[in-house]
């Protein structure tokens, strides 16, 4: 038996030695270490040695392997080593080349103007909240005082899912939301992507963003949302803005109006941004319904609110003197880089 595993240790030390790769390593160590491996087979045997015998039969088992792996981890480290010199030797790094430096991103023209908005209505105490983009009709319309038979809810200008559930058309729902927690008083404001069946050309997309705000409280007066929208075109767009209401009608609020600031760009003394008549339509507002007041669970004799409603787009395009609403979405990185 001594002499049968020496002569297996000196096979296995020869194939060690002749091995010239990793692979040819890992198949000596299965061939005499493995499972199945001829010490292996060895050690089932013992069955067959006399009971005496066995611990020193199995100590030179033993004995045998430990070499054998000894000199196994010894030529594996001889092979790295080579391994390693030979790649180092023919992937030569000229350090003198010029690095690439890797592509930069930027922030998006709406992410910018998003930030600016939100960083003025958030130092007056606003909220920033958001809803689902699929609403229910109920939220959508239903609530904001706009009935079932109303042109807005053509499925020509609006994207239906069911007769109950559609992409909303405005983040209104959002307050409408709520309002219905009966949490007083409210400030918030509520941007997001909107929905409506318009083609696409310069000036509308199927998809764009909204950012609506909302103010629900005791004593809320008409006043109060002149303030305030005068009090953001003056952060947004500089000191020197000066902001016109014009009578509209929303279905949500009542009284409406639009709202035109001075052109940021003249001054107010005509140019063509304006088109020549100092004033530019940025949005629409008005004081909240009662009746959406009373639908949403408020008492419309105890609170008041007012309500406003931005397109995000539209002041991206306008502060940024951008002339077509589609190039905000072809995510052409020279075009980003501009702002």
């Amino acid at each position: 038996m001594k002499e049968k595993l020496e002569q297996i240790k000196q096979r296995a030390l020869s194939s060690i030695s002749e091995a010239v790769d990793m692979d040819r390593l890992n198949d000596v160590r299965v061939a005499f270490l493995g499972k199945k491996g001829e010490l292996s087979r060895i050690l089932k045997g013992m069955k067959d040695v006399a009971p005496e015998d066995r611990p020193k039969v199995g100590q030179m088992v033993n004995e045998a392997r430990s070499r054998i792996e000894a000199e196994l981890e010894k030529e594996m480290a001889v092979i790295q080593k080579r391994m390693l010199e030979e790649k180092m030797k023919s992937e030569v790094i000229d350090v003198t080349l010029p690095g690439i430096r890797p592509a930069d991103g930027h922030r998006h023209p709406n992410q910018i103007a998003l930030d600016d908005l939100e960083r003025v209505f958030i130092g007056m105490g606003y909220e920033v909240v958001e809803g689902p983009e699929i609403e229910y009709d109920r939220y959508n319309f239903e609530l904001l005082n706009i009935p079932e038979n109303h042109p807005a809810k053509d499925e020509q200008d609006t994207f239906y899912i069911t007769k109950d559930i559609l992409l909303r058309t405005q983040t209104s729902p959002v307050q409408a939301r709520v309002m219905e927690t009966g949490v007083m008083p409210v400030r918030i404001i509520a941007p997001g992507r909107v929905f409506r069946s318009d083609e696409v050309d310069a000036t509308h997309s199927p998809s764009f963003h909204q950012v609506e705000g909302l103010v629900v409280d005791k004593g809320i007066t008409f006043a109060d949302l002149k303030g305030t929208l005068e009090q953001w075109a003056q952060e947004f767009f500089g000191p020197e803005t000066k902001v016109k209401f014009r009578p509209h009608h929303f279905p949500f609020t009542e009284p409406s109006a639009e709202v035109d600031v001075t052109c940021f760009k003249c001054g107010g003394k005509g140019c063509r941004m304006c088109k020549g008549s100092g004033w530019i339509e940025i949005l629409g507002c008005g004081m909240v319904h009662p009746k959406v007041l009373s639908d949403c669970g408020i008492d419309p004799e105890v609170y008041s609110g007012f309500a406003f409603g931005i397109g995000l787009e539209r002041i991206a395009l306008l502060k940024y003197e951008i002339d077509d609403m589609r190039l905000l979405y072809e995510n052409d990185v020279r075009f980003l880089k501009q702002f």
